[in-house]
């Protein structure tokens, strides 16, 4: 079942690059109606820029994410022993190469893992999680995060950040394209008739609209890997007990203060809590619901 689900995430990446590319070129479209007057040549400067962002991001990931995120890394065991031993032995139960550590400084306890496959990941923890889970505890977080990077969820993440980051990108950019080239198009407009009407209702649409869809799919991807990898971790451990009482400490702390809030689905809980404006869109399952499944495990 397991090596089912990790096949599935790989196919996702796929599914996931090919929606999103056709939002880019949506968005290119309405770029290119506005600015240079060419719907083709508006697709081809967006599908430029998104692979830029593709190759960026799946080349540097986890030092993009975790300068995003403020992440100082670990280079020796000496520099926090416990924690990077813990990453160690659960990278080796998991068969999966050491990855990288980082921590945040940051008093909120919260921990999450990037990169673009196992041989290139990392995972921070917050000085919070460090100070406030006992090993038990630590283990259970450390395991789930390992097991992102076992079942590839770390790529599917990666590869949704990007994409992400491009079309709003874009979307500013054509906003801006329609803005100063408002008078120039309402010329064409009265010269082409209802099919520059349909091009430019479409353009507006697909540049609101776009950066809306691409949060949201960030977002539902977040939710099946999360209970995945909390069934992974238990895998690892054989201990549910540690990481139920992880998620219970979790859940009941304050919002973070360095977090990112387009990393913010990588997280092992939602970094913002309720009192965030990114509560109208949940990036993790309910807390009760991850529990109450480890419990019937």
């Amino acid at each position: 079942m397991l090596y089912q689900q990790i096949a599935k995430n790989k196919r996702k990446t796929v599914y996931v690059m090919l929606g999103f590319i056709l939002l880019v070129a949506l968005i290119g479209a309405g770029i290119g109606y506005s600015f240079f007057g060419s719907s083709t040549a508006g697709i081809i400067l967006a599908l430029i820029i998104a692979l830029v962002y593709m190759l960026i991001m799946l080349s540097q990931s986890a030092d993009v994410v975790m300068a995003m995120n403020h992440g100082q890394e670990i280079t020796s065991p000496d520099q926090a022993p416990e924690l990077w031993h813990m990453v160690e032995d659960m990278a080796m139960v998991a068969q999966i190469p050491m990855p990288r550590v980082f921590i945040i400084d940051d008093p909120s306890p919260n921990a999450f893992a990037t990169g673009p496959n196992p041989e290139h990941a990392a995972v921070a923890a917050t000085r919070g999680i460090l100070e406030r889970l006992n090993r038990e505890e630590m283990e259970g977080v450390m395991a789930h995060e390992v097991s992102h990077i076992r079942n590839y969820d770390i790529r599917l993440q990666t590869t949704a950040l990007a994409l992400s980051a491009a079309v709003s990108l874009l979307a500013d950019i054509g906003t801006r394209a329609m803005w100063f080239g408002g008078g120039r198009r309402r010329d064409n407009d009265r010269e082409g008739g209802s099919l520059e009407v349909i091009m430019m209702v479409v353009s507006i649409l697909a540049l609101i609209l776009g950066p809306i869809a691409a949060y949201l799919a960030q977002m539902a991807l977040s939710r099946n890997r999360e209970y995945l990898a909390d069934a992974s971790a238990v895998e690892l451990t054989r201990n549910p007990l540690g990481l139920i009482s992880a998620l219970q400490k979790i859940s009941n702390s304050e919002p973070m203060t360095e977090a990112n809030t387009a990393s913010a689905s990588m997280y092992i809980a939602n970094p913002f809590k309720d009192g965030s404006w990114t509560s109208l869109f949940d990036t993790h399952p309910p807390m009760e619901k991850r529990i109450e499944r480890l419990r019937n495990m």
